[in-house]
């Protein structure tokens, strides 16, 4: 059996996920990493991206918009602005926000502000991810 250790996904309106896990999975703004036990201690912004929570043979996946991570040897803490389970994602309306985000950057106006519709376009892109489509 793989090396456990302790995971905490803590967004300012509770706790999202607290286990014991073998291996967890997120993008943060240098890359997406993958953290076992023992991994060296750091500290990193998070990206958009899935959050795939490894339970032994079980794995979890969430929506991850932004926070920050904590890595240390035998835990790992998230701190969370938003994540959503599969089940808590209204698909329909992530397609909306993605098609919104595309007409934004294919329109190319001069008051279009580039960055936050490339983040609601990767914020929409996890979404549908996470749920399947």
């Amino acid at each position: 059996m793989a090396d456990m250790f302790k995971l905490q996904v803590v967004t300012p309106d509770k706790f999202f996920y607290t286990g014991e896990v073998s291996m967890v999975e997120l993008t943060t703004t240098e890359g997406e990493i993958g953290v076992y036990a023992q991994h060296i201690p750091m500290t990193s912004i998070v990206a958009p991206g899935v959050l795939s929570i490894h339970e032994g043979s079980e794995v979890k996946k969430a929506a991850l918009h932004s926070g920050f991570v904590e890595v240390l040897p035998d835990a790992v803490t998230i701190l969370a602005e938003v994540v959503e389970w599969p089940e808590e994602i209204d698909a329909s309306r992530a397609e909306e926000a993605m098609t919104r985000a595309e007409r934004r950057l294919r329109e190319n106006k001069a008051e279009t502000d580039v960055f936050r519709a490339e983040l609601a376009l990767k914020r929409a892109m996890t979404r549908l991810e996470v749920k399947g489509r």
